[in-house]
């Protein structure tokens, strides 16, 4: 008898099963990707395989919302991002392609724009020729957001970075590469981890600087701010034109608990770059970027621990105040532990900076009154050259009034450069 019950209690089970789970919604069966969402709010929508073109952002609104699927969404307006979330819960953006077509890959807008989100997943994402001035991922105002294995390529464009508003230490505009891979802003408990970031479309060149000017200062100030080189001035030619980052997570005092983790990073300006607190750099490959990493701007207790920098120009690590530093947001209070940086002056921008660069530094702020730079442990790090070392010091510690504090030195292999290990000694 019960052999006799039991595939009838089975087919029961699985009925019960198929009734409690949802069918797939595609976005096949409606005009649009955004009327799929539209007819079908809080339900993931499936994009199938192939190209979708559309002319407008796709919104994403309500909770436990989202994208998955293997089809390719191509935007053919370059003002518009390809996707905004905005005030979304437990919203997942899976497998999917984004790219623009030929003539609009050039933008200011973003492939994924989210928007005080919570619960945010973006997975395993390929975002090509989405080159912008912003980000291809951009986050601002969320929460327990996480990005991983996705994969950005050629964000960044030709633009002009003005900076004729900051009359104290700029005051010119100039020709320029920008763009981001990832930014994060105003925004807690981020993971990104294991991301592939690569920019090879618009290399640091000496025939990309000549095609396009780059560096070139077309505005400025009728006088000359104080803090600003008197030969910049006077030349109209500032050699820091290589502009934005991999990944950036910003917005001093606001953005903390961030963990970026495994992610792979080539031929960036900036490898990351953070002005934040408490976070995590850990098993990060950063290669061909002028700068590697920096933390700035009041970014306390920082762990950058156990990653590779290869080819780096003008630092690998560089830890120092900014001008959003005051007494109550100083930076500090860190770890550099375990990393390698290897064939230091060997990437694209060499020709730029020369030799007289350092793989690691320590600096003293952009104004006189930033607070220094205090309490950073500094141990176990390897600088490995095969060939003569292209730099002056391995470590620089910058010198003046508000000179960094409290640094400290252990087990490290420093070979040293041109004039020695470091510029001041090292104290254990």
């Amino acid at each position: 008898m019960a052999c006799m019950l039991l595939p009838l209690l089975l087919a029961t089970m699985v009925e019960i099963s198929a009734a409690e789970t949802p069918a797939i919604v595609t976005s096949a069966a409606y005009p649009s990707i955004q009327a799929a969402l539209d007819a079908n709010p809080n339900r993931v929508i499936h994009v199938p395989a192939g190209d979708h073109r559309i002319s407008a952002k796709i919104r994403i609104r309500g909770e436990n919302s989202g994208l998955t699927g293997t089809g390719r969404i191509i935007q053919t307006n370059p003002e518009q991002p390809i996707l905004e979330i905005e005030r979304t819960r437990g919203t997942i953006i899976r497998d999917l392609t984004l790219t623009r077509p030929e003539g609009s890959m050039d933008t200011n807008s973003e492939a994924v724009l989210a928007m005080q989100c919570e619960d945010l997943v973006v997975e395993n994402v390929r975002i090509s020729n989405n080159r912008t001035r912003s980000a291809a991922i951009s986050l601002r105002d969320c929460k327990q957001s996480r990005i991983s294995k996705c994969g950005i390529r050629n964000y960044s464009r030709i633009t002009i970075d003005d900076r004729t508003a900051n009359t104290e230490l700029y005051g010119y505009a100039f020709l320029c590469i920008d763009g981001s891979g990832i930014v994060v802003r105003s925004s807690t408990a981020t993971l990104i981890e294991g991301n592939t970031i690569i920019e090879e479309n618009l290399r640091p060149t000496s025939e990309n600087q000549k095609k396009h000017n780059l560096g070139k200062i077309i505005r400025k100030l009728p006088q000359k701010p104080p803090a600003v080189n008197q030969k910049l001035w006077d030349s109209e030619y500032t050699d820091n034109w290589h502009q934005g980052s991999a990944i950036a997570v910003t917005s001093p005092e606001s953005t903390d608990l961030t963990r970026i983790l495994g992610n792979h990073i080539q031929n960036a300006a900036q490898g990351i770059d953070l002005h934040c607190d408490r976070a995590i750099v850990s098993q990060n490959i950063i290669d061909n970027a002028f700068i590697g990493m920096k933390a700035m701007h009041g970014s306390r207790n920082i762990l950058i621990n156990g990653n590779q920098f290869s080819r780096n120009d003008l630092w690998a690590i560089g830890l120092m105040p900014g001008a959003a530093a005051h007494a109550k947001n100083t930076d500090g209070g860190s770890i550099v532990s375990n990393n390698i940086i290897s064939d230091f002056g060997h990437g694209d921008s060499h020709w730029i900076w020369g030799p007289d660069r350092s793989p690691l530094k320590f600096d003293n702020g952009q104004q006189a009154d930033d607070p220094p730079l205090t309490d950073v442990i500094i141990q176990a790090n390897l600088i490995y050259n095969p060939d003569k070392p292209k730099y002056k010091y391995a470590v620089i510690i910058a010198g003046g009034p508000n000179t960094p504090q409290g640094l400290r030195f252990s087990n490290n292999h420093f070979p040293s450069g041109s004039q020695g290990v470091a510029n001041k000694e090292l104290k254990p």
